[in-house]
């Protein structure tokens, strides 16, 4: 009976303890998990540094051509003011 008992003892640990297993394996790999979300919130991927640049040249395209839209009217304006060509442009944006 003893030895009965024994036998389905050991044959049942293993089936009891794969929970465990599990749960071990997982607060193991708890803390490696955690550190690797912190990296990637702080870090940028290639494609978020591609999309920003992108944007940023927009924004820079789109705010020069509102500013040689505005020296182009105030040539119209004050043609006497106004210096020819490109020279002229660059100026105006270094005063601006």
């Amino acid at each position: 009976m003893r030895n009965l008992v024994l036998k389905i003892a050991v044959l049942t640990l293993p089936l009891s303890l794969g929970g465990c297993v599990k749960t071990v394996a997982s607060v193991v790999k708890a803390p490696f998990q955690a550190a690797g979300q912190v990296v990637d919130w702080t870090t940028t991927s290639q494609d978020e540094a591609d999309r920003n640049y992108g944007r940023k040249m927009r924004k820079q395209e789109a705010r020069e051509g509102r500013e040689r839209r505005d020296y182009e009217k105030q040539c119209r304006k004050h043609p006497e003011q106004c210096q020819q060509g490109q020279q002229g442009y660059e100026g105006y944006r270094a005063g601006n």
